[in-house]
């Protein structure tokens, strides 16, 4: 997904300068391939919105429930280990998001490659301050985490969650700044697109 906006990213950034092209035989070219970029970026951000704000529920996975128990809003990240005979990587991250205390969050995992997973819980941005890890004995039934205390479990395993998490936040931060200046020329190559028709 990060190449796709990275590459909508530059297509925009080259239809800006195609639109300094008013005469001759490649204005309309120009027109046109400005019009297909501007139009193609648009359908696809529209889609990227639309499948981020959906509910992530997943057909025939396993439901697991995370209760924070803790006196603090505590920010919850899920890692499903996959078994070593499974083609693909190795771990599968989810942001459970911010869970307050009191309050629980629903996750669902594919356990379909997997007898494993770990809950990672934030404290501030870079401030591990819980990590359990859990088997999953019957991949039928929900799991429900009740997290009462503050806990590191392994501390090798958090290790690896953690350099997990810090790429995960890496790349959406990187994907946050070309979503917001792809959104922004848009705009622009819109604007300019209006005005000199």
């Amino acid at each position: 997904m990060e190449n796709y906006t990275f590459i909508i990213f530059l297509l925009l950034c080259l239809a800006l300068p195609l639109s300094l092209i008013r005469k001759g035989s490649f204005a309309v070219s120009a027109k046109i391939a400005r019009m297909v970029i501007v139009l193609g970026a648009m359908a696809y951000y529209t889609v990227w919105f639309v499948k981020r704000s959906k509910y992530p529920f997943v057909m025939d996975a396993m439901a697991v429930q995370i209760i924070n128990k803790l006196p603090q809003a505590l920010d919850f990240y899920v890692v499903r280990v996959n078994n070593t005979d499974s083609a693909g990587e190795p771990y599968n991250l989810k942001h459970a998001g911010r869970i307050r205390p009191e309050h629980y969050q629903l996750e669902y995992l594919k356990m379909d490659h997997s007898d494993e997973f770990w809950i990672a819980g934030y404290l501030g941005k870079k401030n591990m301050v819980y990590f359990s890890q859990h088997a999953v004995p019957n991949r039928d039934s929900d799991q429900v985490v009740e997290v009462h205390n503050y806990i590191n479990q392994s501390q090798k395993l958090s290790k690896t969650a953690g350099l997990l998490i810090d790429a995960q936040k890496m790349r959406n931060n990187r994907s946050s700044v070309y979503v917001t200046l792809s959104l922004l020329l848009i705009f622009l190559n819109g604007v300019l697109l209006l005005r000199r028709q």
